[in-house]
């Protein structure tokens, strides 16, 4: 019995430290998703807007740009995804990593070849674990991503989409990403979106009616295009990477609280177990000691 229960307190003090742990992890992604979500509220107007220039340069002028005039027969698609780069975030990062394993495969379907470009060394360490070609990694940021990360991820992405467009040879013609957008501190939801050839993204803006409205673009809408589609997909991949980051600090305190809460059940579980361990202990030293003195009792009356 002593040494069932020695077992019993050793496994309390393991759980009771690794409370200590996730309960640390929970209340510092608790104080870091505020700020998270800030950034988010204040980063999102901006790339709505600015999508919605992009978008009326590309609708309302006769410039045929690169960046906006889809292929007729694309061959090649790049897919970014955003991960986080440390675990215990419950399925955050495999969530995004298996959305963007299905769009991979529709682009398939559609016999583009696929090129991968991830942020996070989950992804990373996912892609390398399975021999996978990585046409760009970037990683150590993904809870703290700041513009100029954004900046050199948009940077080698429309330097390989513009290769196709100059040399017709290595390039690609499409740009996807894959984040997780965040909702709430409950709900985040896993989306994958095409950045280029551009769409009109912002489903909420309502479409026009009556006359359309004249523009004009000085000095032309190629150099407006010129100088807007950088800043855009740098916005938006800024915005998407906000996001995850704010999604990745709500998923693990979310899982840390599951985990600091599935500690305290087991804690009492095995207080329990220990009580009746040290109880029966009692009892069976009583039952000996009584045992010892019936015994003797009886040794003496027998010499007697």
């Amino acid at each position: 019995m002593g040494a069932q229960l020695r077992v019993y307190r050793r496994r309390m003090r393991s759980v009771k430290a690794t409370k200590k742990i996730t309960k640390a992890m929970e209340l510092i992604s608790a104080s870091r998703i505020v700020k998270a979500q800030q950034r988010v509220a204040a980063s999102t107007p901006y790339a709505n807007e600015l999508t919605r220039a992009v978008s009326a340069v590309a609708t309302y002028s006769s410039t045929k740009h690169p960046l906006t005039t889809a292929e007729e027969s694309p061959k090649r698609a790049a897919v970014l995804i955003i991960t986080s780069d440390r675990g215990m975030a419950g399925a955050y990062s495999n969530n995004a990593i298996k959305e963007g394993e299905q769009l991979t495969s529709l682009l398939k379907e559609r016999g583009l070849e696929t090129t991968s470009y991830l942020v996070g060394r989950k992804a990373v360490n996912y892609y390398k674990f399975r021999n996978r070609a990585i046409a760009g990694s970037w990683t150590g940021f993904s809870d703290s991503p700041t513009y100029e990360h954004a900046k050199e991820i948009a940077d080698a992405l429309i330097t390989a989409f513009l290769a196709d467009a100059t040399s017709h040879s290595h390039g690609i013609d499409e740009i996807h990403i894959v984040f997780t957008q965040f909702q709430s501190m409950m709900t985040q939801n896993a989306l994958a979106k095409r950045m280029l050839p551009l769409e009109v993204v912002e489903s909420s803006v309502p479409a026009p009616t009556g006359l359309l409205p004249m523009y004009e673009f000085e000095p032309s809408g190629e150099v407006v295009l010129d100088a807007l589609l950088p800043r855009y997909i740098e916005a938006r991949i800024f915005n998407a990477m906000l996001q995850s980051a704010a999604s990745e600090h709500a998923a693990r305190r979310r899982a840390m609280k599951s985990a600091t809460d599935n500690a305290d059940d087991l804690i009492k579980s095995l207080t329990r177990l220990a009580n009746a361990a040290r109880q029966a202990e009692i009892t069976q030293e009583i039952s000996e000691i009584v045992g010892g003195a019936d015994a003797l009792a009886s040794a003496s009356a027998g010499s007697e």
